[in-house]
């Protein structure tokens, strides 16, 4: 494991590389994360660990993932690659506005952890060893079909993608058009 002096210096030349990559001043990617010019500073030169919460700010005013910067801080570890790779292409879609990214983005993580949860791997049926054979949850849950104690995490991003697919074409379609 490195030592958090050296995940410290790391995050902060990432971020100074991300930085010089979008051709933007140290002001004016203060002035975008809402952080303070001699604070974003500090962090690029590995003297400070920003939160959470700051590293979502510069992410966001650098366009970039922010998980790739939880991961360079050390706070999550690092994903599946196909996992980075997938939420990479739906953050470079220029097809997607950006709450529509958000909303692809939040479903996705809910069927991951989902799966995380139940320990099947994506395109299998999940196979729970907590739920016996031949009980109505255990066979529903082997068979793929929902019961009443479904995850409520994939009953809220079905939800969540409905209303947004509504949204989107209520403000997509020109009007006097159905």
């Amino acid at each position: 494991m490195a030592s958090v002096t050296s995940l410290k210096a790391d995050l902060g030349e990432y971020l100074r590389e991300q930085r010089h990559g979008a051709k933007l001043s140290l002001r004016q990617l203060a002035d975008l994360a809402g952080v303070s010019n001699p604070y974003l500073s500090q962090i690029e030169r590995g003297l400070k660990k920003p939160s959470a919460e700051i590293l979502q700010q510069l992410a966001k005013g650098l366009r970039i993932s922010a998980e790739s910067l939880y991961v360079r801080a050390g706070i999550l570890d690092e994903q599946d690659d196909r996992q980075a790779e997938t939420r990479a292409a739906i953050l470079a879609d220029p097809l997607l506005a950006e709450r529509q990214k958000r909303v692809l983005l939040d479903i996705y993580a809910a069927f991951c952890a989902e799966n995380d949860r139940a320990g099947a791997p994506a395109g299998r049926p999940d196979t729970r060893p907590d739920t016996p054979a031949g009980s109505p949850a255990g066979d529903a849950a082997r068979s793929g079909t929902p019961t009443a104690t479904g995850d409520a995490s994939a009953r809220t991003a079905r939800k969540t993608a409905r209303k947004t697919a509504r949204t989107t074409r209520r403000t997509t379609t020109p009007k006097g058009s159905s």
